[in-house]
């Protein structure tokens, strides 16, 4: 696959194809590796002033790259072992949600997470991550399953939004949510969210309950996309980036909010130039929280959750 540049990364873009001009001209002297080493260190110091000065629309651009990581490539870099297990146990398996038994650092823990697909093919079987009301009972299952075995849940966030489809409303997509928001509060056991892409309305919200809610730098969060919400407001699609302006989606916004405890810097360009780099950070964030949940009594645990949910729109 091509590497895709975003609109605002075309000066970055123009100075990366000098450098590839460069290297596919023949044989490389003196001259053209010092040409390659001036260039790059344009290209690093142009990316650094680039991604320090992005608008909220820009990150939503960023949060959307088709060549970010996906959930299940930090199933590959941050755990071993993964066990995936299927279906709702009363409709059928959902793929855009992935979920299931695993390791973290030989640690057994329960991960789930939305998977937007790569290929086209495999983007249409998952439903561009759009999940069905059987991919939030399958979670609510695998939740439960969690708590019976006391293992800690790790949920990564990824969907532009649960499907909104006739067939979802028919088969009870709002009390498939809602039922997960219930258990999801009272569940006894760690919670770890992380918000890697697009956190998108109820369908980020339905395994978006935890003890400790992080983003990556440059993933959204929102009641609703901004093209959803410039429709509803404005009647008017083409108002998303107002629309996103306004509802204030970014990492560092919604921390200085409250809405989430921890943004998670991404590697200099964003996740998808460095997905091992980006998994390590996420790694140790897990690893960190998980020794701190550890030594806190699960009464207290519950508590604090319950404080941080009342605590919302307090700010």
């Amino acid at each position: 696959m091509a590497y895709t540049y975003l609109e605002f990364e075309k000066p970055i873009s123009d100075l990366e194809n000098k450098i590839e001009k460069l290297r596919g001209s023949g044989d490389i002297g003196k001259d053209i590796e010092s040409e390659i080493s001036k260039l790059s260190s344009q290209i690093e110091k142009l990316t650094k002033e680039v991604y320090s000065n992005l608008s909220i629309w820009q990150k939503v651009q960023v949060a959307r790259h088709p060549h970010r990581p996906h959930f299940s490539d930090y199933i590959e870099n941050i755990f071993s072992d993964f066990d995936e297990l299927h279906g709702d146990r009363v409709f059928g398996e959902d793929k855009a949600i992935i979920g299931g038994l695993a390791r973290f650092k030989k640690r057994p823990v329960v991960v789930v997470g939305q998977e937007k697909g790569k290929s086209t093919e495999d983007k249409i079987s998952r439903n561009f991550g759009m999940a069905q009301p059987e991919g939030y009972r399958k979670t609510a299952r695998l939740m439960k399953m969690a708590e019976d075995f006391e293992l800690p849940l790790i949920s990564f966030i990824d969907t532009p939004g649960a499907y909104p489809g006739i067939e979802s409303e028919e088969r009870g997509m709002s009390e498939a949510i809602a039922k997960n928001l219930s258990l999801l509060s009272n569940l006894k056991t760690a919670v770890i969210v992380i918000i890697t892409g697009e956190g998108g309305s109820g369908g980020a919200l339905a395994i978006g309950i935890g003890d400790h809610v992080c983003m990556l730098e440059h993933s959204i969060y929102a009641v609703a996309s901004p093209e959803a919400c410039a429709s509803i407001v404005w009647r008017d699609g083409s108002k998303a980036k107002d629309a996103a302006e306004a509802m204030k989606v970014d990492a560092s916004n919604l921390r200085n909010l409250g809405l989430v405890d921890e943004v998670i810097e991404e590697p200099l360009g964003g996740a998808h130039r460095d997905i091992r780099g980006v998994s390590n950070s996420i790694s140790h964030v897990i690893e960190k929280k998980l020794q701190t949940f550890d030594e806190v009594d699960i009464s207290d645990l519950l508590k604090k959750r319950y404080e941080k949910i009342m605590s919302y729109g307090s700010i």
